[in-house]
């Protein structure tokens, strides 16, 4: 047994080995927990310092500035403006309902924008803002920053709305700018399209240079508190803006024409530069207006504008389709001359018709026009003179002279939605039809009926050619920045020239001799005369009964069965600049009604160059800097 001493020390002994193996303990966990330290605090400190800026910094793209539009002159077209909207971050918002409800009634959310609200959500990640509601007055703006701290998630951005000053003047050529559809986010790899309220090119010219004018995104840092409240800005990169498109475009004669075609239904123009193929003006009536698109048409307007009769949203100008009618004589003309199988001299006696087979086709003057030589058929636009032509030199020549001066195809004008008419041939029916050509169809296709179709743009670059005899191409940039686009030294087009100086008289005679289809519709300022053509185009075919007892007159018709109006012409004759194109669809007379137009159009064109210059001079002069000239020249009659 132990003595008492003996336990003592036992117990001592077994405490002293507790103590050592709980110290051991201790100093074990305590390592892990020093090591553990040291590899969070040393060996991770930049990971967890980057973690924790993650949670204190947010990062934020910027959308750059969108670029800017302007004519040859400089004159903006399409700008930026300033736009307060509502943004929402999701994965901030602690109760998704209450806050909307809250937004709705403090600025109010309709049905729709509720429903697009929803679909945003849905597509977007919840970090990524969405915007509830744009184009906020000061009001609003003011209601939600005083309610802030109720609406978790929720803040005011400042952006920018895309403007057009000139409205509906620019609209078919410039289109205007969208929200990015679920699709086209799909297959995008720009990290701008998400953002919230960021619009795209949808049409026109803001289409077709969107990525130049879109620019490249900037981004911001922003310190936030536990709630992603924003504190400050620690950095900013404001990215690079878009860059600022030039056109050819003349804005004031821009003006000018789209005023000019609204004085009718439904009515194009195009207006070119013959030497650099520039386009001056582009037209199409009636328009509508592309701020209403920028800002979010509602569904009611936009089915107005689907359902009107008149189709605003098409640009007839590029995508209108006509038959040519008597426009496209020069090119019978010219396929004529360049097949040696007659001259200018030929002559053909008209008697009102000209009888095919068992079929006979009337010359548009009852009585005939008697016997004519080329330049007095292209002078009375003498149906029975090109039927002879057409017989003697068949489909094939007269459709080969057709594309060489821009017809059967589109001509790559930077626009989208570009139609390429028709000029058919026994190879097209074939395929297209399954039916062979008859000899009666090159009879009317030679005064521009029939299968035969053209574009507004396409007889403009028609009449170009004509008029300079060189292969002019339409664009309608002349720089992007720096980089200019716009050519002068064209090839010449595979005719002779003393076959098109025919043509040209014939042209000429048209407006400027007594008794031409176009006289009425000449330019009586001196050295400011125009050479052109006048047309009118069928929509329906004629019985022989109502031959016989008189054809109702276009007026007297309903609007859709009204003759197409037409005439082309270019502009000074003795040298020429300017080529235009116009067509007023159901008018009737091309003379009579298109004719005026395009006198108009092509005076105005004139008198804003000679405006011009005159400042140029005077500024010269004086030694100082040169204007861009003054108001729109008045329209002499």
């Amino acid at each position: 047994m132990l003595s008492g001493y003996d336990r003592d020390a036992e117990r001592q002994r077994l405490l002293t080995r507790r103590t050592l193996v709980l110290g051991g303990m201790q100093a074990a966990v305590a390592g892990v927990l020093v090591a553990r330290l040291y590899y969070l605090q040393i060996v991770e400190a930049d990971r967890y310092t980057m973690l924790a800026d993650d949670n204190r910094i947010s990062l934020r793209l910027i959308a750059p500035p969108r670029g800017l539009i302007v004519d040859r002159n400089g004159v903006p077209l399409a700008v930026n403006e300033q736009n307060f909207r509502i943004n929402l971050v999701r994965e901030q918002a602690d109760d998704l309902t209450r806050v909307l409800s809250q937004v709705e009634k403090l600025v109010g959310l309709t049905d729709v924008d509720l429903r697009r609200i929803q679909r945003d959500i849905q597509r977007s990640r919840r970090f990524v803002p969405v915007t509830l509601k744009e184009n906020l007055t000061w009001d609003q703006v003011s209601a939600i920053e005083v309610n802030i701290p109720d609406l978790p998630g929720v803040s005011i951005d400042v952006g920018q709305v895309r403007s057009y000053p000139f409205g509906e003047t620019m609209a078919h050529v410039l289109g205007y700018v969208g929200s990015v559809s679920e699709k086209e986010l799909e297959n995008a790899d720009d990290p701008l399209l998400s953002l919230p309220g960021f619009r795209i090119g949808k049409n026109g010219l803001e289409k077709e240079h969107d990525l130049a004018l879109r620019g490249v995104a900037g981004s911001q840092q922003l310190e936030v508190n536990a709630v992603g409240r924003v504190i400050r800005e620690l950095s900013r990169d404001d990215g690079q803006p878009g860059r600022q498109v030039t056109l050819t475009l003349d804005a004031k004669l821009q003006h000018y024409t789209q005023q000019r075609l609204a004085e009718h239904e439904s009515a194009a123009a195009v207006v070119m530069d013959v030497k650099t193929g520039g386009i001056l003006a582009l037209g199409s009536s009636p328009s509508f207006d592309p701020n209403q698109f920028a800002m979010g048409i509602g569904y009611e307007a936009y089915q107005a504008l689907l359902k009107d009769e008149h189709n605003p949203l098409t640009n007839k100008a590029i995508a209108g389709q006509y038959p040519p009618g008597s426009t496209f004589k020069m090119i019978t003309a010219l396929a004529a001359l360049e097949s040696g199988i007659v001259n200018a001299q030929h002559r053909v006696t008209c008697t009102g018709h000209m009888n095919l087979g068992d079929h006979r086709f009337h010359c548009w003057k009852k009585g005939g026009h008697g016997t004519l030589d080329m330049v007095g058929a292209l002078m009375n636009s003498c149906d029975v003179y090109f039927y002879d032509l057409a017989q003697r030199i068949g489909i094939e020549r007269i459709a080969d002279m057709a594309r060489r001066f821009g017809l059967g195809d589109r001509v790559g004008l930077e626009l989208p939605g570009e139609r390429p008419g028709l000029v058919p041939d026994p190879k097209w029916k074939k395929q297209k039809l399954k039916q062979p050509w008859h000899p009666g169809e090159t009879l009317i296709a030679s005064m521009g009926q029939g299968y035969v179709l053209a574009t507004p743009l396409q007889l403009a670059v028609m009449t170009a050619r004509l008029a300079s005899g060189r292969a002019v191409q339409p664009h309608l940039t002349k720089a992007i920045e720096a980089t200019f686009t716009e050519t002068v030294d064209w090839p010449r087009v595979a005719v002779k020239p003393e076959h098109l100086a025919v043509v040209l008289a014939g042209m000429n005679a048209v407006s400027n001799i007594p008794g031409g289809t176009g006289y009425k519709a000449r330019i009586a300022v001196p050295g400011m005369e125009l050479a052109g053509k006048s047309g009118s185009a069928q929509v329906r075919r004629i019985s022989m009964a109502e031959r016989n007892t008189g054809v109702k007159k276009n007026e007297d018709l309903p609007w859709r069965e009204r003759d197409h109006a037409l005439f082309v012409a270019f502009a000074p004759v003795q040298a020429p600049r300017f080529a235009c194109a116009a067509i007023v669809e159901h008018g009737g007379g091309g003379g009579a009604v298109a004719g005026p137009v395009v006198r108009d159009i092509l005076l105005e064109c004139q008198m804003l160059e000679a405006s011009r210059a005159n400042v140029a001079q005077q500024a010269d002069l004086r030694g100082g800097p040169v204007g861009t000239g003054g108001g729109m020249a008045e329209t002499a009659e």
